[in-house]
């Protein structure tokens, strides 16, 4: 389920993707080199924040700095304009772009304790690039636990030590039951922080990451959970600019927006069970004490579970049901690798199709939340083909669906609510032997 923002359409098969800082930056950079793709997205930034994203050719070293700074002031003055403002600063479109004023919001420092968590099963080679980009987090005071699920030998260990010889922030903790939300809850247990926060081992993190998952924080006093930007890394193949395509909701917004169940009124029929709106367990972070009065994550849901997903959608609505509010916030940037080969986005897909009906079918077995979830059925059904639509509209003519896309996914719809029920009698048998 995904919000209507709209998103680059037309996305060819292969598509650079980089970012611009707009005060100065010499050169348009990006998580993966750039190899010779004929056309790039550009995030482009102002102090750090996400203002907007620009297409531009590409061709030789990459895509023109110059070039991409100006179609940027250009597309994007409004939100520029604003940020600016709120500095005190007055500009023009066919003004530079100033260095930021003591106002600006991106410079706001926090002295609050961040652990963040990344949970992962054997996959050391991944998980060295991922922490790479951990080590290079700006925030002050940070732990950084690795929590190694169900290992089948000592990789994982051995990179996390690694690491942990040169930078002590790093920490390594077995989880032994399989399961990712058996892993964020043993992250949770670990973690010493007041906000936890939890990333995947295939995301590329900014370094500002955790100043924008505070400044989320700061939004509201009653904020318990913070979203961020989760921004493609890359679309070099059919499978990737499909995935792209369809996680538009979470990998385009850059705008800050706050969810809650007291005064926002939303014009989605499914508001608040349709939780894709909210942003995605890649990117997310929690009031460490909040989560833990939760209880944590749900353990039928989830990777590792037969369910395969929807553990992210069911603590949002969890924390809003509990009276919290949630931020999104694209300052809190992260870079994700899609599923690059067709094999690997079908099974993508089935587990979101898995995931998504397993967590409606926990919704159901609730009887306070069934009433008012009944009733959205038939407007759920008219989001679920227009999801599908404009999916479509943004891969363009170009670019043709992967074949077996739908259909594994609605094989995951059918199958989940049995999987849910499946999963929940075995971690209460679970809990039960503990």
């Amino acid at each position: 389920m995904e919000s209507q923002q709209a998103a680059p359409t037309g996305a060819p098969a292969s598509t650079w993707c980089g970012e611009l800082e707009l005060t100065g930056a010499p050169a348009v950079t990006g998580v993966r080199p750039y190899g010779g793709q004929p056309r790039a997205r550009v995030l482009v930034r102002l102090h750090g924040d996400p203002v907007g994203y620009v297409d531009v050719p590409a061709a030789g070293a990459g895509p023109d700095a110059a070039e991409v700074a100006r179609a940027g002031r250009e597309r994007h003055a409004p939100p520029i304009a604003a940020h600016l403002e709120a500095e005190g600063v007055r500009w023009a479109p066919g003004d530079e772009v100033p260095a930021p004023a003591a106002g600006c919001p991106g410079l706001v420092a926090s002295d609050t304790e961040v652990t963040v968590v990344v949970c992962t099963r054997d996959r050391g080679q991944a998980l060295a690039g991922c922490l790479e980009r951990l080590a290079a987090l700006t925030h002050p005071h940070l732990e950084l636990l690795v929590v190694d699920n169900a290992p089948s030998d000592d990789g994982t260990r051995r990179v996390v030590e690694a690491f942990a010889a040169r930078d002590p922030r790093f920490r390594h903790v077995v989880e032994p039951r399989p399961g990712l939300s058996r892993a964020r809850n043993r992250g949770l247990t670990e973690a010493r922080g007041a906000v936890i926060a939890y990333t995947d081992d295939d995301v590329a993190v900014d370094p500002g990451w955790v100043q924008g998952l505070l400044r989320g924080f700061a939004r509201r006093p009653d904020v318990g959970c913070v979203t961020g930007l989760v921004a493609t890394a890359g679309v070099d193949s059919t499978e990737e600019a499909y995935f792209d395509a369809r996680a538009a909701s979470w990998s385009t917004r850059c705008e800050p927006e706050l969810y809650d169940l007291a005064g926002s009124a939303r014009d989605d029929v499914l508001y608040p069970y349709s939780a894709g709106v909210f942003g995605t367990g890649a990117n997310f972070a929690f009031d460490t004490a909040v989560l833990r009065d939760l209880g944590g994550f749900d353990e039928a849901l989830g990777a590792g579970a037969p369910t395969r997903g929807g553990e992210d959608l069911d603590v949002f609505v969890r924390v809003l049901r509990a009276g919290h509010a949630l931020a999104y916030e694209p300052a809190a940037l992260v870079w994700h690798h899609h599923r690059a080969d067709h094999a690997a986005l079908l099974r993508q897909l089935y587990g979101y199709g898995t995931g998504l009906t397993a967590y409606l079918t926990k919704c159901l077995l609730q009887p306070d939340v069934r009433r008012d979830l009944v009733r959205r059925i038939p407007g759920g059904v008219r989001h679920a083909v227009e999801i599908r639509r404009r999916t479509g509209e943004r891969l363009g003519e170009d670019v043709p669906p992967p074949r077996g896309a739908l259909a594994s996914e609605v094989r995951g719809y059918l199958t989940g609510p049995a999987l849910y029920l499946r999963a929940r009698r075995a971690s209460a048998r679970s809990r039960a032997s503990a």
